[in-house]
């Protein structure tokens, strides 16, 4: 059962990495001047919205992510069709306001049928108004209202399309961008939480053990094997003790202050070599350049192991049972969570480096195949089709929606058979 603090914890970690994520693509498309429409967080029915500038900001029912609508990378909003009749509200001579329907019950307007109208370069609608053909100028942000919803029309100059390539490609490369640059100060935190290991002291020690059988106590500080020093990282005795099954390992241990020399055997157990050891270590606080340093280490070994999950999928070296859902994942960082705030803050480190890494993937709806569109219309000199491009990202997200609806089953399945 998950308490109430985990619960905030895990809906806070998914709260975040997604709102970082999607506040990269509307920070970018803002700065190159692009309209956006939405800013959700979580997909389906909204639970929540609010409008503040020419952006609607909405909480969603289903957590799984997040999206940011910019103009023009949809159909844009309705279309108007020469013979239409349309009302038009005007502020300063110019369009502000055009009504489509309930046309009787709209006051200060002016109603005519439309001769000529052009919202995204030329910005002008020509009116037949009672046999009189008036011309207005229309505001470049301008609202059209519909069935009580208001839309902001999106001038050319302010759709996505209308960009260079450059300026769209930051905009998609932005949302894994600032995963990354999360998961880098993540990884930072953790050590000024964890605090930098200063040696590698014996917490416990097992009975029966070599260790036991050697001499070694808890408390002991390892300092030498086999000669070699011994870091706080223990890699170095890790693969010390790996190559020496059953055979005699010299170890220098600290004890009350003083040198004591020992010697251990390491022995078999199935294909683990071990001598019966539990480690811990002494810590202190990291300075900045540790910080640097270790955060970027833990960084790239992380993204190391990230790839070498992707590439046994594109392999084919997993089973069902291998890949997780939403379930998974909550139930995972329901562990992290519970375990202290050290091992929770490297599990959001890793989740948002694998988010950015996961989003580059060229696999249709995803980030990468955006940007493999953008690409390609950099080579042609000229973009690929929307209405093409626009099937493959749908085709691509019906795919993950069926993998995900898959695979939580499966989760689901797993939990309810313990």
């Amino acid at each position: 059962m998950l308490s109430p603090q985990v619960i905030f914890q895990i809906v806070l970690m998914f709260f975040v990495l997604v709102t970082i994520h999607e506040w990269g693509h509307y920070y970018f498309a803002k700065r190159a001047g692009i309209l956006v429409r939405e800013f959700a967080i979580g997909f389906g029915p909204k639970l929540f919205s609010f409008t503040r500038g020419e952006t609607r900001y909405t909480l969603r029912l289903l957590p799984i992510g997040g999206f940011v609508r910019m103009a023009g990378e949809d159909p844009e909003i309705v279309q108007i069709q020469p013979g239409q009749t349309i009302a038009v509200g005007l502020e300063q001579g110019r369009v502000s306001r055009i009504y489509l329907d309930q046309l009787d019950q709209r006051t200060g307007v002016v109603q005519g049928t439309v001769e000529q109208i052009d919202l995204e370069h030329q910005l002008s609608v020509k009116l037949d108004v009672d046999g009189e053909k008036l011309t207005y100028a229309v505001h470049p942000a301008a609202f059209m209202i519909t069935k009580g919803k208001e839309a902001q029309i999106a001038p050319w100059d302010r759709q996505f399309g209308s960009k260079t390539v450059g300026q769209r490609a930051l905009s998609i490369f932005a949302g894994p961008l600032m995963n990354f640059i999360l998961a880098f100060v993540l990884f930072m935190t953790v050590l000024f939480l964890a605090g930098m290991p200063t040696n590698v002291k014996i917490e416990s020690v097992e009975p029966d053990s070599p260790a036991l059988k050697g001499g070694l106590m808890a408390g002991d500080i390892i300092a030498r094997v086999n000669g070699q020093q011994i870091s706080p990282e223990r890699t170095e005795l890790m693969g010390l003790i790996r190559d020496s099954a059953n055979k005699k390992m010299d170890w220098t241990v600290i004890r009350g202050g003083a040198e004591k020399q020992l010697q251990v055997t390491p022995e078999l157990r199935g294909n683990t070599v071990a001598v019966g050891i539990r480690m811990t270590a002494d810590s202190r606080n990291p300075t900045i350049g540790e910080a640097l340093s270790g955060g970027w280490n833990n960084m790239v070994e992380a993204t190391k192991q990230i790839m070498i999950g992707f590439k046994m999928l594109v392999t084919g070296q997993f089973k069902l049972d291998d890949l997780g859902g939403p379930v998974r994942i909550v139930e995972v960082t329901g562990e992290h969570a519970r375990a202290g705030l050290p091992q929770y803050t490297f599990w959001c480190a890793v989740f948002s480096l694998y988010l950015g890494i996961f989003n580059l993937l060229p696999f249709p709806a995803l980030d990468g195949s955006r940007l493999v569109f953008l690409g390609l219309e950099a080579v042609r000199g000229k973009p690929v089709d929307p209405n093409r491009e626009s099937m493959v990202h749908f085709v691509g997200f019906a795919m993950m929606m069926l993998l995900m609806i898959a695979v939580t089953y499966n989760d689901i399945l797993r939990l309810i058979k313990g």
